[in-house]
């Protein structure tokens, strides 16, 4: 099993498996590293990240509607590198990283995002039936 550091004083620990999955469902979203860095230190509503604005603030590798953003963004919750954010009143419209998601940008940065037609493939179907797993 891999341990992931949190900024805590906690340590979490992911399977191999859980931390395969993340990494190909961040790889193979329409999302740029430049949104995920911003969402390590803040939440990014949906409405910043979808439609051209989210090309023209360098979120989006291409123009995506509102309910593709929604899907894309869903299935990074499901697969753990995203949560949505809570203020007092519930459940809002803008997103920040998970831990996993944190580490896993952090890990990547540097790196090319391009997942191979496998990858692609198989995230996928994975996403199609539902299956974060």
């Amino acid at each position: 099993m891999s341990t992931i550091e949190a900024k805590s004083y906690n340590s979490l620990t992911y399977s191999p498996k859980t931390i395969a999955r993340a990494k190909r469902g961040l790889f193979c979203s329409p999302f740029k590293i430049h949104l995920l860095a911003k969402m390590r230190h803040q939440s990014v509503p949906i409405n910043a990240i979808a439609s051209n604005l989210g090309v023209e603030n360098g979120y989006t590798r291409h123009a995506v509607s509102e309910l593709a953003a929604d899907n894309a963004l869903g299935w990074l919750i499901q697969v753990g590198v995203l949560r949505r954010e809570v203020d007092g009143q519930g459940i809002t419209d803008s997103f920040r990283l998970t831990p996993l998601g944190s580490q896993l940008v952090e890990q990547y940065a540097n790196s090319d995002w391009q997942p191979s037609i496998g990858e692609v493939f198989y995230n996928g179907l994975n996403q199609w039936l539902r299956w974060p797993f």
